[in-house]
């Protein structure tokens, strides 16, 4: 019985030995060991290693991507317009041994890259118009940023990937202003295109009614040119007529007469033995 339980003693006895001395390295994070503060080897391939119980620690760190999300900042423009940048970055740790000795913990490393990240972002904005901010050329703020932030962060084995900007905004207590501002302006251009459009109609029309006018003077000197023409003819076939038997064309155009004049309910009063009735008198049995 009493060698049995020594037997668990002992047992238990190398199990917190080895769970002392040993440690298990993840393939997502690498580890410093340290020796008494002082470090001793960076591991950064995963398996089970050993350290000394309780001399040595061991300070794990996060090998995959990660992402830094800062609060929004007031920036201002080269035009000393105010703005709210929203902004993220994306790193790793290259260098845990660095990391370690200068930051000791990812919290601390966004919180120093925040700061590292909106002074770089001030700086660079603060080059620049709120209307070359607009006009794209954001991305080349992002490049210059980038790689000013990314050689500022070496010193604490960090490498920065990317710095983008999620949004810009204006301050809420400027934005009633410059939407009011904006609006004005856009009413003004409205205005101007309006009268530039009206002037434009005007232009036309009066184009459009001079040409009409010429159009209808050109047809009406037309049609004149030809009714002459045609009464010329007319009276050229009249006298032609008349020559051949003058009789008959009398007779011809009195009847003429007779269809324009004597019409249905037509009174016309005059002498019986007027001219025009000649060839209407009753004849004599």
């Amino acid at each position: 019985m009493k060698s049995a339980l020594t037997l668990l003693v002992v047992l238990v006895l190398a199990a917190i030995g080895a769970q002392a001395a040993l440690f298990i390295v993840d393939e997502r994070e690498q580890v410093v060991v340290t020796r008494l503060g002082e470090p001793r080897r960076t591991i950064r391939s995963p398996g089970l290693y050993f350290k000394v119980p309780f001399i040595e620690q061991v300070h794990r760190f996060d090998d995959r991507l990660l992402y830094s999300d800062a609060d929004p900042g007031q920036v201002f423009t080269q035009d000393n317009k105010i703005l709210m940048l929203d902004n993220f970055a994306r790193w790793r740790i290259t260098d845990p041994l660095k990391f370690l000795q200068s930051m000791n913990s990812v919290r601390r490393a966004q919180s120093r890259l925040d700061d590292i990240i909106y002074s770089r972002l001030r700086e660079e904005m603060g080059k620049m118009t709120l209307s070359e901010m607009v006009s794209g050329k954001r991305g080349e703020i992002m490049t210059t940023v980038t790689a000013g932030v990314r050689q500022d962060a070496i010193i604490y084995g960090i490498e920065i990937l990317d710095v983008r900007i999620k949004r810009v905004d204006l301050p809420p207590e400027n934005e009633a202003f410059v939407y009011d501002r904006m609006k004005a302006e856009r009413t003004r251009q409205a205005k101007e295109y309006r009268a530039e459009g009206e002037e434009a109609a005007l232009t036309i029309r009066a184009e459009t009614d001079l040409e009409v006018r010429r159009i209808k003077a050109g047809a009406y000197l037309t049609s004149q040119n030809i009714r002459g023409e045609g009464d010329a003819e007319a009276l050229r076939i009249y006298a032609d007529a008349f020559e051949q038997d003058p009789k008959f064309y009398s007779f011809t155009r009195t009847l003429e007469a007779y269809e324009k004049t004597l019409m249905k309910e037509t009174v016309v009063v005059l002498p019986v033995d007027s001219q025009f009735f000649k060839y209407l008198g009753r004849s004599t049995p």
